[in-house]
């Protein structure tokens, strides 16, 4: 048998195998090349960026919890403007594609950012973070409420032809209604899903574990909500999503294609395992060979009773 195929294109964005490293606990990338061959990823989610410098909430923001962590780092970044000048030129020689997530406070930030990479040489698209539980103000907030979600999207379409991938929060009652006013609005793919809302006290200090209070939980915990979510979304509206909430191993990878994924991305487990997506990309590959499959597209879906998108 032929060397399986892993290629993937979503959102109009080719990726040599399904497999990313996922927006928040990678850095921008550069970070982990000591450790891991960035050219050998599908892709990379870079940390989130916004209008301006963020120094993100104060300390303590980490915390381990059983099978996850709860974060609440606060989307501290330095800003588009640095992003553009220093960090994205060092990012072009490598052989992946760079997909720059972005928030903001408002649309008019969410707009600002996404014209400010418009065009721009090595950025292959935007992940539109309308989901992060620990900021404040915006966030959340917009991911919560299909018409507001939409709204940022449709804002940011108008500023850029960059491929969209619209990160979705499973904060809500109803995912799908989010998720079709998104697509409705301009987006070209989905991410599902980020962060639960989460808590953990110290007990003792009988204070709060994190200083905000509330943050994000991820890790394998989360797995199963992410992959009921990936399976609801792809069985009603058959959208393209990236997949993510608790990967580990190449089996978890599977999980989220045969729901109805076309590509995934590693998390929580960069953390503790600098090498996991390079490990999940050789575990997709020993797969596909014991199970006789020549292309990974052939498992998207699959779970739905389907033979795979193409």
């Amino acid at each position: 048998m032929a060397k399986p195929s892993l290629s993937v294109e979503i959102a109009g964005i080719k990726m040599k195998n399904p497999v990313a490293a996922a927006s928040g606990t990678f850095g921008f990338g550069l970070e982990y090349a000591p450790f891991v061959d960035l050219n050998r990823l599908g892709a990379v989610f870079v940390k989130g960026i916004t209008r301006y410098p963020q120094p993100g909430n104060p300390p303590p923001r980490l915390v381990e919890t059983p099978a996850g962590v709860l974060n609440a780092i606060g989307l501290q970044n330095p800003g588009v403007e640095k992003f553009v000048q220093e960090i994205l030129p060092a990012l072009r020689p490598y052989d992946l594609p760079v997909i720059v997530n972005i928030a903001g406070t408002t649309v008019d930030d969410y707009a600002f950012v996404a014209a400010s990479l418009d065009g721009l040489p090595g950025v292959a698209g935007l992940e539109i973070n309308i989901s992060c539980p620990n900021v404040r103000h915006g966030g959340m907030a917009f991911g919560v409420d299909p018409a507001s979600a939409a709204l940022v999207v449709g804002a940011v379409r108008e500023v850029t032809g960059l491929p969209l991938i619209v990160k979705l929060t499973p904060n809500v009652t109803d995912i799908v209604a989010v998720a079709g006013a998104v697509m409705e609005a301009g987006a070209d793919a989905l991410s599902m899903i980020n962060t639960l809302l989460g808590m953990s006290i110290d007990v003792r200090r009988r204070r709060p574990a994190l200083a905000n209070i509330t943050g994000g939980l991820s890790g394998p915990a989360i797995r199963p909500v992410a992959v009921r979510a990936v399976w609801e979304v792809y069985r009603a509206l058959k959208v393209p999503i990236v997949g993510m909430g608790g990967i580990a191993t190449a089996q978890d990878a599977l999980e989220f294609i045969m729901a109805g994924a076309t590509a995934v991305a590693v998390g929580t487990a960069n953390l503790f395992n600098p090498r996991a997506t390079v490990e999940v990309i050789e575990g997709l590959e020993r797969f596909l060979v014991e199970e006789g499959i020549g292309d990974i597209r052939e498992l998207i879906g699959v779970a739905h009773g389907e033979r795979g998108a193409r």
